[in-house]
């Protein structure tokens, strides 16, 4: 043989025993002698991968001789129990006990080139028996058969009709097809057969029955899928080999034979491998090539074309295993996907030649430092030298990896640079060969220990022995935060790289730069110049911003002095040049304006690179641009507001986020106050919100292929457990509520002085409550959390009115139901009214709201609960139980959290959907929901009107009136989407809407509510009832009959539950109690602990009403038994809750959980059902509590699962937001193109197309097409032509106005649009994932960040309402400042002429802003003022 696959010796044939050594050059530092170690025996595999239990598998039966294609001790047959012809197991003895090693051979076994004998074994009383005769095909059938081959002939009838009709039907359904019409043939043939022979064979109808009949359609079954699909069973590979390793071998094999889609498995630390092709007959002919019907030496030698992989012989034999079906399903559409790929390829000749281009190269890492000027050239100051050589992979999606050579013992250190990181890569010439990296942020380091386990692997390999099942590999590769200790002290701030690469790659490197996705590559010779200073700078910044020195400056111009450097925005020594400038330029300026101008000047420094010049980061033009911001913000202070000044509620708080490798600053920002900010409210600034994230700004995630330790427990547990020195005051951890715990985030504080005492950190918590009597540290961070909850506002109440009730014990744990409160009125309007002031303050429906519905969340200080009202309490009355004190304190103020003015929207998820399939709730009733919530979305692009009332429907730019000046663009001949920025506001209104649809399966339940839930007092309702009344400004409801309530997350069956919705008596007091749940107090258990584990303490229910969407059945809800709290047997100290948030932080995989009971819950036909399922919503249940009870989920108790998921889980397309709104096509991804270039990737994620409900919805939209129909639609009336759609409106309002006379006020209309552009800038950057990113405008003025592959995260949804909330106050604002000018004249007196100024402003004047270019959607704040003036100028 001969090719590139025989790079055996030619001799390998003959007789002489052993194989030459290996080649240690190519070797995992091993040399093999002789045959090389056998592949693993089926007993040590890990699940999933061994041979079926003796009960159930395809082996002889238990009495009697071998069955249908069975023969007993031949050596290489088939046998089902050892499916690989393995020892130790039926035809071949186990070999003996002690510490002889594996042995896949029979002893004796003759020299190569002999018959083999079948070996037997006279202790074995089944292999006694007679084998199988030959076969004569032709052979008639005999009814004395015996029962194993009944049925055989009706399964492969009933299969091949079945994948027939399957495939008829469409949508992949030919191999379900072909198994159900097995089954059926099966039994049909069985019972035609039965009618003449009742009563059995041989006698023995249970033998039959176990062995032979029905019993035997699995066999028939396997045989026949096997025709359709085939699995290759890969040995004598090297266990340390990864499976990406042996896909990227077996695929330039199987592309020859044409074989582009397969699923490769390979354990870990296992020397074999199954291929599964989905074509047999593809298969087929790789096993005519290289396959073997024997085992071992005799088998290999009759190969037509042998495999060796690193000088080792690959033995490939036909598998007996079952394929799994979804893995099937998954290659199926992988194949159907790679057949439109390859015709876009074959379009497209430039992407074919983009594949074949060079993406590795050898490397030598010289330089970290920054980029910077000398003189007018751009160079590279050099902070560390380095010099390590290595090898950089340019990845074909995601990132640029970097790996170093190691020395001898040493660990080899690995580098990922994401592309989105990339602010610049320079290439130098021949004789300066050279790249350089300029980042946005700092790269993620890897470390890969020599492991002595696998070394120790290895040499139990040499012998033939096999470690015990027990002994696995650690992680092959921890993170890191640096290359080394060096590296350390500069690594978040020096972010640009250099290396040294071979002159004769740089044309390859150049010609990268046209892959879509990579980064631009500019060929610029940089020179680099050694600065080893940096740190020394760095410490003289530090000292300069003490509290000491430089007393000119408060803290709040030092925090975004220092927020200057650790952010990257200046190295420290230009810092301490700009401060000593401003010394004597800015001496007399306002320290909270001129810390407002840094914070503006650090959005307009330009960045170091090929498109600035060296005098645009000199210190004079730093100063300049620092003066004009300065004076600037002076220009603009009558129109800038203070929300911290306007709402009594909000503070502004300084930011930090911690990272792997650095610590960055923001802020300062509105926040809600919580109980510590309202009594502090004059320290704010000594309090410190820190961030715990990766530095993309996400969440650290877990990796299976890496071990974070180092990160979590001692970076980040070094920090929490130190101080924050964040310009010269030292911030120590305070503490964190339940939902920041979650977040990622907690509060530090620093000293100050407070009533003539210095407050730490230990002394606020103590005038919190007295916590001492908690034992465990999670219950005490919880308790103590309570304080960092955010509130609306708070109520003094009188200490005379609280009064004590007994406790509602209910079910054999005495649960208490949570029960509040009852209030009189007064009290009652006077909390409503406080948290009404901000809630509805400017929204047209706030006086129709009546106080008489209440029910409030509220968090007394030392309680915490809901409050409802009951009239029959006399005055002012607040009743308390004893399970809602959760501390001592003397507090007797009310917190608002939350309230129930009216019922919240209730929306389906993709967990209640399949909960309610799983329930007998028709898959039509959800398809017929969706397809009306998309036609909603269809028609809103249909005509002008339609759009206003969906955006005013959504809240989208509501404080701007954007709905209103659609329609009344309409009205007056003009159309909204002639203009792009409106056009893209709709558009991704739209968009994200139809993401959540596909991606969250979030469907709107017309008939269905959210509503807070509350206990029944009154003792009025019975077991299974509630009471359920909804009050708005129009029309009342009182729910009435049969309904289902729910809670959300709901995971396991019994969440869903049916309850009867009674009307009260007309004298009943809970007739004043509206918009929310009122639960019976009555029965043997309370019915919210019975849905996911509720309570009343501020938990929201659902509450479906719709007939389409009832159950056919309903079962048991879960019981899972109260998991006490850990008791550290002592009073919980700050150690005690750093190291339990950093707990947390590791082991929180709630999320990860929830996926995996999705797709189980797809896969398995018991659904939600099924056991794992129920294990799995038990263990999201301790996750859950893992906050309070400090318990984390035991991960050995997840079941198993491969890597195929369901398509509906599947990441969508990423939108991009330029000059307009697209989205990228999803091109398929081979599995040798994975996105993470290193070694030890984890497995490629394969999806399947679900059958199931979710897949249905899933696949039923299409967001491509729809979203191109939406662009055509909106377009289709586009006016190419000028003018602008925003001249024909000034041209308007001056046809309208024309004897109106304003220009006395452009100088106030420029500093109003000025103040809004500059507030939509720190919005743009306030709310971006990193410092150095932004969001776009149209993201901002929409309300809603756009997700990045499909709907948005939760983070994601949590940075849009606050988004959101601050862009609407601004909008407000400036509305505000347009109709009453600098003196706030409340009359609106010449309101007019300073719209029409404004409008004048937005059109004929804009501005750039460095970095942000032209922003424009002041045009259209103007212009809804202006032509709202204009209606009533002219008395429309």
């Amino acid at each position: 043989m001969s090719g590139p696959y025989n790079q055996y010796p030619p001799n390998y044939s003959s007789p002489q025993p052993g194989y030459p050594p290996y080649d240690q050059s190519q070797q995992y530092g091993q040399q093999q002698q002789g045959y090389p170690p056998p592949a693993p025996q089926y007993g040590d595999a890990p699940a999933g991968y061994g041979p079926p239990q003796r009960v159930n598998s395809y082996g002889p039966p238990q009495h009697g001789g071998f069955q249908h294609g069975q023969a007993g001790g031949q050596y290489g047959a088939y046998d089902a129990s050892n499916p690989q012809g393995q020892s130790g197991y039926y035809g071949a003895p186990a070999p003996p006990q002690g510490n002889r090693g594996y042995d896949p051979y029979p002893p004796q076994q003759p020299p190569h080139g002999q018959h083999q004998q079948p070996y037997h074994d006279p202790n074995n009383p089944q292999q006694q028996q007679q084998g199988y005769p030959p076969q004569d095909p032709n052979a008639p059938y005999d009814p004395n058969a015996p029962e194993g081959e009944r049925g055989l002939g009706g399964a492969i009838a009933g299969g091949l009709a079945g994948h027939f009709a399957g495939n008829r039907v469409g949508g992949g359904h030919g191999f379900l097809g072909t198994i159900a019409g097995a089954i059926a043939g099966s039994k049909l043939q069985d019972k035609y057969k039965d009618k003449p022979h009742h009563g059995g064979h041989h006698g023995s109808h249970h033998s039959s029955s176990q062995w032979g009949g029905s019993g035997w359609v699995w066999l028939h079954l396997t045989l026949l899928i096997v025709s359709f699909v085939m699995e290759v069973f890969v040995r004598n590979l090297h266990d340390q080999s990864t499976e990406k390793q042996i896909k990227q071998y077996f695929r330039p094999i199987l592309a020859k034979l044409n074989i582009n889609v397969f699923h490769c498995q390979k354990p870990r630390n296992r020397g074999y491998a199954r291929i599964t092709i989905p074509d047999p007959t593809s298969g087929q002919r790789f096993l005519d090539l290289h396959g073997q019907s024997l085992s071992g030496h005799e088998g290999f030698r009759n190969v037509k074309q042998k495999l060796y992989r690193q000088r080792r012989p690959v033995n490939c034999l036909l598998s007996h295993n079952l394929p799994d079906k979804f893995i099937l399903r998954s290659l199926e559409r992988e194949e159907a996907e790679r057949t439109v790929a390859e015709r876009r390829r074959q379009a497209d000749t430039s992407r074919a030649d983009n594949r074949r281009l060079k993406r590795s190269f050898e490397c030598f890492l010289t330089a970290i430092g920054s980029l910077d000027y000398k003189g007018n050239d751009l160079t590279v100051l050099d902070h560390y030298q380095v010099g390590r050589g290595g090898r950089i992979t340019f990845g074909r999606r995601r990132s640029v990896v970097i790996e170093f050579i190691a020395e001898p013992a040493q660990p080899t250190t690995q580098m990922e640079i994401p592309y989105h990181s990339i602010e610049s890569v320079l290439l130098g010439s021949p004789s300066h060969p050279y790249i350089t990296f300029s980042l946005q942020e700092v790269p993620r380091f890897f470390e890969k220990e020599p492991s002595i386990e696998t070394d120790v692997a290895q040499m139990l390999g040499r012998l033939g022995l096999r470690p015990n099942k027990g002994y696995q590999d650690s992680p092959k590769r921890r993170r890191t935060t640096a290359i080394d200790a060096k590296h350390q002290a500069i690594v978040g701030n020096c972010l640009c790289y250099r290396f040294r690469v071979n002159r004769e790659d740089l044309q390859a490197l150049l010609a990268l730069k046209r892959l879509p996705g990579h980064p631009d590559i500019v060929s610029w010779h940089v020179k680099c110049f050694a600065d080893p200073g940096f740190a020394t700078h760095m410490t003289n910044l530090n000292t300069a911003l003490s509290a000491t020195n430089y007393t000119r400056f408060s803290f709040e111009v030092k925090f975004q002095l220092h927020r200057l450097s650790l952010n990257g925005h200046l190295p420290p020594s230009r810092i301490l040049q700009l401060m000593q400038a401003m010394e004597q330029s800015l001496a007399n300026a306002d320290n909270l304006m001129l810390a407002a101008a840094l914070r503006r000047f650090s959005h307009q420094i330009p960045y170091a690179g090929p498109g600035t010049e060296a005098s645009e980061l000199s210190s004079s033009s730093l100063l300049e641009l620092l003066v004009d911001s300065y004076h600037h913000l002076l220009r603009e202070k009558d129109y800038s507001k203070d929300v911290t000044q306007e709402y009594e509620h909000i503070a502004s708080i300084y930011k930090a986020v911690v990272t792997p490798a650095g610590i960055y600053l923001s802020g300062p920002e509105a926040e809600v106050k919580n109980r510590v900010l309202r009594q502090y409210s004059a320290f704010s600034s000594y309090f410190l919100q820190v961030t715990f994230s990766d530095e993309d700004g996400e969440a650290v995630r877990y990796d299976r292929t890496s071990s974070l330790e180092t990160i979590y427990q001692e970076r980040f547990k070094k920090v929490l457990g130190g101080n924050i020195n964040v310009a010269g005051r030292p911030y120590e951890f305070l503490g964190f509520s339940h939902s920041s715990l979650r977040a990622q985030t907690c509060w530090f504080m620093a000293p100050f002085t407070w009533n003539g005492e210095l407050r730490y950190a230990r002394a606020v918590i103590k005038d919190l409550g007295d916590f001492s009597a908690i034992r465990s540290p999670a219950k005490c961070a919880a308790r103590i959390g309570q304080a960092f909850s955010q509130a609306f506002s708070s109520v003094e109440i009188p200490k005379e009115a609280f009064r004590s009730l007994a406790e509602v014990e209910r079910h054999i744990l005495l649960k208490s139901t949570y029960l509040r409160t009852m209030i009189e009125q007064p009290v009652d309007q006077a909390i409503h009214l406080s948290y009404f002031d901000y809630a509805y303050e400017g929204h047209e429906s706030a006086s129709t709201i009546d106080c008489g519905w209440l029910s409030h969340l509220m968090s007394d200080g030392r309680a915490k609960g809901m409050i409802s009202l009951d009239n029959r309490l006399q005055g002012e009355v607040l009743c308390l139980r004893p399970s809602m004190i959760k501390f001592e304190a003397t507090s007797t103020q009310i917190e608002i959290c939350g309230a129930g003015f009216k019922p919240l929207p209730c929306y389906l998820n993709r967990q209640l959907i399949k909960i309610l399939e799983d329930l007998g709730v028709p898959d039509t009733s959800f398809m017929d929901l969706q397809e009306g919530a998309v036609e909603q979305l269809r028609i809103t692009a249909e005509n002008p009107i339609n759009a206003g009332y969906y955006l005013q429907r959504n809240l989208v730019g509501k404080s701007a009136r954007l709905p209103w000046l659609i329609r009344k663009l309409s009205y007056i001949g003009m159309i909204f989407s002639d203009d792009g920025f409106l056009r893209h506001t709709h558009e991704l209104a739209i968009l994200i809407q139809l993401r959540e649809l596909k991606y969250r399966s979030r469907i709107y339940v017309e008939r269905g509510m959210t509503v807070y839930g509350i206990m029944d007092e009154t003792g009025y309702l019975q077991e299974g009832q509630i009471y359920c009344s909804v009050q708005n400004e129009k029309t009342g409801l009182v729910l009435t009959g049969q309904v289902v309530i729910t809670r959300c997350p709901a995971l396991h069956p019994g969440d869903v539950q049916y309850v009867d919705a009674v009307d009260v008596p007309l004298d009943s007091p809970l007739r004043a109690v509206h918009n929310c749940v009122v639960f019976s107090s009555k029965g043997d258990r309370d019915l919210p602990s019975q849905l996911s584990g509720g309570d009343l303490d501020g938990d929201l229910y659902n509450i479906i009403y719709d007939d389409t969407l009832m159950p056919t059945k309903i079962t048991d809800p879960a019981d899972y038994p109260t998991v006490p709290a850990i008791d550290i047997g002592r009073e919980v100290t700050r150690f005690d809750m750093t190291n339990f948030f950093v707990q947390f932080m590791e082991n929180d995989q709630l999320g990860r959980l929830s996926t995996l009971h999705q797709t189980l819950a797809d896969q398995k036909d018991g659904g939600v059902f099924d056991p794992a399922c129920v294990r799995l919503a038990e263990m999201c249940s301790t996750a859950v509590d893992f906050s309070k009870t400090g318990i984390p989920v035991d991960l050995d108790d997840m079941p198993k699962s491969s890597n195929v998921r369901p398509d509906f889980q599947a990441p969508g397309p990423r939108v991009l937001i330029e000059k307009s709104i697209k989205m990228e096509e999803v091109e398929l991804q081979d599995d040798d193109e994975d996105d993470d270039e290193l070694e030890e990737t984890v497995p490629v994620t394969r999806y399947y197309e679900s059958h199931k409900i979710l897949g249905k919805l899933y696949r039923a939209i299409d967001e491509h097409d729809f979203f191109a129909e939406i662009q055509r639609q909106s377009r289709s009336a586009w006016n190419h032509q000028q003018p602008s759609l925003a001249e024909k409106v000034w041209e308007y309002v001056r046809e309208k106005t024309a004897l109106i006379q304003y220009h006395h006020y452009l100088g106030f209309a420029r500093d109003v649009k000025e103040a809004y552009e500059d507030n939509m800038v720190d919005t743009m950057l306030e709310y971006s994932s990193h410092p150095k990113h932004f969001v776009s405008e149209v993201e901002v003025f929409a309300g809603a960040l756009i997700g990045n592959h499909g709907a948005q995260t939760k983070r994601q949804r949590e940075i849009s309402t606050s988004m959101k909330e601050k862009h609407d106050r601004d909008v407000a604002y400036t509305v505000q400042c347009i109709l009453q000018g600098e003196e706030q004249d409340i009359s609106n007196e010449e309101a007019l002429e300073r719209s029409i100024a404004c409008l004048d402003m937005a059109v004929h004047e804009r501005r750039t802003i460095r970095r942000f270019g032209r922003l424009v959607s002041f045009i259209w704040v103007a212009a809804a003022v202006c032509l709202k003036e204009v209606e009533k100028f002219s008395g429309s």
